[in-house]
């Protein structure tokens, strides 16, 4: 009798990927507790904003090109090139020291999200069967985020041991040892065609693809978080009297990690949308206790809530739009759900930037605010949510 049981996930190329984004991660994360005093050193601390934003927006503006490649060229020159960009920036991190010249290196820096990681949704996409997608996505995502965590801790150890140039060359180096596992991984992608100038003509479609408007909607609304935590966390760290500046980040990761490896599973079995909804409704808890914050340990609550909420949403809203895709348009698809994602980021960086204005009384207001665009996500999701239901009473 011929076994009806899903193929393992649990490959080597599935180990190697995860390898590879580890060390990705672990990359670009590393610099973020540190970019912020470091710019403002410079002398330019009211851009701090930017330092996530630019990168971003980078990463945005680049997506519509990484996903027509991604299912033109390959998956695995997409996320070499990603690793690439990791590689170079920290070689040149020591050399730009001036605010200007800095902030131009992070616009240059956030290419590599804008490739890395499309390339490597497509290509877990291609390498799991369809029925797991949701753990095979959330246990990849646990990759990353052990890199989220890892990162930026390490990193602030790095610089406080020895320099913030010792810790852009490490940076260099984990994106370099990312390069080297992609060169050994098989292709995917089955009907390759030659890079070429028609490869970068993008078209509407390409920029965003009406098939998976909701998820990348939810997407948008509830990464605004990201952006805020991101840019404003070290400071408030700071404020509360927490030396490295990275431990609300290891907080959260590991608490993302812990629930990314059964909120896929969960996904797999009881649908994408009712555990999206369970997602955000944490992440709302989690933008209220941070405002509130005035402590350490409820500080770091509030982290635990946002590591919840991100590893419920991130593996899930990624097998939702993997699950509204074709072989045929994956990277376009997966595409514009990152466009959405760093759109969220970016504007959140950027406005939470602009209401934290240096002042720590204004922290409440940047946090609450978060709550509202997550807030916004939750009514989103629990409309479609009951019009599939009316739909199916109604067949």
């Amino acid at each position: 009798m011929r076994s009806t049981a899903s193929p393992s996930i649990f490959t080597t190329q599935f180990w190697l990927l995860g390898l590879s984004s580890f060390l990705f991660s672990s990359s670009f994360n590393m610099l973020i507790p540190e970019l912020p005093g470091y710019l403002s050193e410079m002398g330019g601390a009211e851009y701090k904003g930017a330092i996530i934003g630019l990168f971003t927006l980078t990463a945005g503006l680049s997506r519509p090109f990484s996903g027509r490649l991604t299912d033109r060229i390959g998956r695995v020159p997409v996320m070499a090139f990603g690793s690439l960009v990791c590689f170079v920036c920290g070689l040149l991190y020591p050399i730009f020291t001036t605010v200007m010249p800095f902030l131009l290196l992070r616009l240059v820096h956030g290419f590599s999200t804008g490739f890395k990681p499309t390339g490597t949704s497509a290509y877990v996409a291609d390498i799991v069967p369809a029925d797991r997608r949701g753990e095979a996505m959330g246990i990849h995502g646990m990759c990353m985020g052990v890199g989220s965590a890892f990162g930026p801790a390490v990193g602030s150890m790095i610089s406080q041991a020895f320099s913030l140039n010792a810790l852009f060359y490490t940076s260099s180096i984990f994106a370099l040892l990312s390069i080297a596992i992609l060169l050994n991984m098989k292709e995917t992608l089955r009907e390759k065609q030659p890079l070429s100038i028609k490869s970068f003509q993008i078209t509407w479609r390409d920029v965003f693809e009406p098939d998976v408007f909701s998820p990348a909607l939810i997407t948008f609304l509830c990464y605004f978080s990201f952006g805020a935590v991101s840019t404003i966390t070290p400071d408030f760290s700071e404020y509360l009297g927490l030396q490295n500046r990275g431990f609300y980040f290891m907080v959260f990761t590991l608490f993302s990690i812990l629930v990314r490896l059964f909120a896929g599973k969960i996904s797999d079995k009881r649908g994408r949308i009712p555990v999206t909804i369970v997602g955000c409704i944490i992440l709302i808890a989690a933008m209220v206790i941070t405002g509130y914050a005035n402590t350490v340990p409820l500080f770091l609550t509030g982290a635990a809530f946002f590591g919840m909420a991100m590893g419920i949403l991130s593996p899930v809203i990624s097998a939702w739009t993997v699950d509204l895709s074709g072989d045929h348009n994956r990277g376009r698809a997966i595409a514009t759900m990152f466009i959405c994602l760093e759109a969220g980021i970016g504007l959140g960086a950027f406005l939470s930037a602009a209401l934290f204005a240096n002042n720590i009384k204004n922290l409440p207001l940047v946090f609450f605010c978060m709550a509202g665009f997550a807030l916004a996500g939750l009514a989103y999701t629990i409309v479609i949510y009951q019009l599939k239901k009316r739909r199916a009473r109604a067949i």
